[in-house]
């Protein structure tokens, strides 16, 4: 399926004006970085994920024939096409040919920091940017909170229950999968499970309980058709009943040579009636029997019922996780950084540094090729320097997925992203009491690269004077 398309009409307008000006056609580079200017959630960190995605989009990427004739039916104010028949056939053409390279999805990135570098034909570069930007923003964002969170529970699972608040059908497929890298230990969200390889869990709703009329009738009922995946909601009408009905079952489960997996609390003061649920099910020797609790919690909640001694065992989190919902945005931007213009003997210029001004310090970009290296000490990361990496960075965060347009690095397995994101996290103290990760942790610029951000800042303003 072609994607071409998801983009901003100005994109396409650029890209017209630069095939137009023939720098779309005459040899000229760019080189494009994707990044963040501030954490989200008030932490200091980020998860970096969609990377993976923006692969398969750029792998794919072709404007097919519905897409060049909805083009063709666009028009400016006059009436008239907007775009030249020849600029469309140019566009039926075009292949992703470029190098990218990108931070591993899992890896835990910090503002500045290039999460993904394009090089390559210029309008291409601008065409793909609002893509880019939508697969890495929002599954980067989705990643971080469920990193908070699974920080948070401390050791507890954490499931994601969010599918049916989601933003629309997409929008819940990437945040269970950007959830997955974060650290929770399943979905509910099925479709994720079979694209994503990421396991499911779930139990039953409300309905069942209120279907057969006896709330005891119920989870019997639900107990004979599914010994093996028990787990009660106990809290249709009184949650402490419930509990004792679960109980009851429980006995009755395990006369058949089952067992009863647990209770659900999804209303009410979790904290005490996770309490009372432990005492009761304790008593009746269900010691092994889970209690999740879920309703609307976040990091927040969780660190709350786990620092305040709640008998929780397993959390489910939905709304507050796939919609990112005390930050519904990451705020990653991508910036045009340098130019390569050809020769009149038809080789490559050299790259000319670009960088943005602002009034606002931390809107400057930062100019040249772009990449990341971190420092180790004793198992530790001690600080990450920004640097210039046009002609290779030592030990560069960012790995080769294309070298002009063909895929370098295959794709990994979800479960990689997991375990890096995991072994990142804890690298940089993101735990349950310091979920804003490593206090003070330094992001520079290499000297020299700082040097030249400096003076292309000073000859613009002189310039602009």
């Amino acid at each position: 399926m072609s994607l071409a398309l998801l983009t901003d009409l100005y994109q396409l307008t650029m890209a017209y004006g630069y095939w137009r000006r023939g720098l779309a056609t005459d040899g000229t580079r760019a080189a494009f970085h994707l990044f963040f200017r501030t954490p989200p959630f008030g932490g200091e960190v980020a998860v970096a994920a969609g990377l993976e995605p923006v692969a398969e989009y750029l792998e794919g990427l072709h404007f097919d024939g519905d897409d060049l004739a909805y083009l063709e039916t666009l028009t400016g104010n006059d009436g008239a096409p907007l775009f030249h028949q020849d600029f469309l056939e140019w566009l039926g053409a075009l292949r992703f040919d470029g190098d990218l390279d990108m931070i591993p999805e899992g890896e835990v990135v910090f503002p500045h920091e290039p999460l993904l570098r394009y090089v390559g034909n210029l309008a291409v570069g601008q065409l793909v940017e609002t893509a880019l930007l939508n697969l890495v923003n929002f599954q980067t964002l989705v990643a971080t909170k469920a990193s908070r969170v699974v920080a948070a529970a401390d050791g507890c699972p954490v499931l994601e229950f969010g599918l049916r608040r989601a933003q629309g059908v997409d929008g819940a497929l990437a945040a269970s999968r950007a959830a997955w890298i974060g650290g929770v230990a399943a979905t509910s969200n099925v479709l994720a499970g079979r694209r994503f390889g990421v396991p499911v869990r779930g139990t039953h709703a409300h309905a069942w309980v209120m279907v057969h009329g006896d709330e005891l009738e119920a989870f019997r009922a639900y107990a004979e058709v599914l010994p093996n995946n028990c787990t009660l909601l106990v809290d249709t009408y009184d949650t402490l009943t419930g509990i004792q009905r679960a109980i009851a079952v429980g006995h009755e489960l395990r006369a058949r040579g089952h067992r009863l997996a647990g209770v659900r609390l999804d209303s009410g003061d979790l904290h005490a009636l996770s309490l009372e649920a432990r005492r009761m099910l304790d008593a009746a020797g269900f010691q092994d029997a889970a209690i999740v609790a879920s309703n609307d919690l976040d990091e927040a909640g969780v660190a709350a019922l786990r620092q305040g001694g709640a008998a929780v065992s397993v959390f489910g989190v939905g709304t507050r996780l796939v919609t990112a919902y005390d930050q519904p945005a990451l705020g990653g931007v991508y910036k045009l950084a340098a130019i390569a213009r050809p020769r009149e003997d038809g080789t490559l210029g050299p790259f000319e540094p670009r960088l943005k001004l602002s009034e606002n310090a931390a809107k400057v970009s930062n100019p040249g090729i772009q990449g990341v290296t971190r420092r180790w000490e004793g198992g530790k990361p001690m600080g990450d320097v920004i640097g210039d990496a046009s002609d290779g960075l030592p030990g560069d965060l960012l790995v080769p997925v294309f070298r002009h347009g063909h895929r370098v690095r295959a794709p990994e397995p979800l479960a990689v992203a997991r375990e890096r994101a995991q072994a990142s996290t804890r690298a940089f103290g993101v735990h349950s009491r310091q979920l804003g990760g490593m206090s003070g942790y330094p992001v520079t610029l290499e000297p020299s690269l700082a040097r030249q951000k400096a003076a292309l800042i000073a000859g613009y303003r002189q310039k602009e004077a």
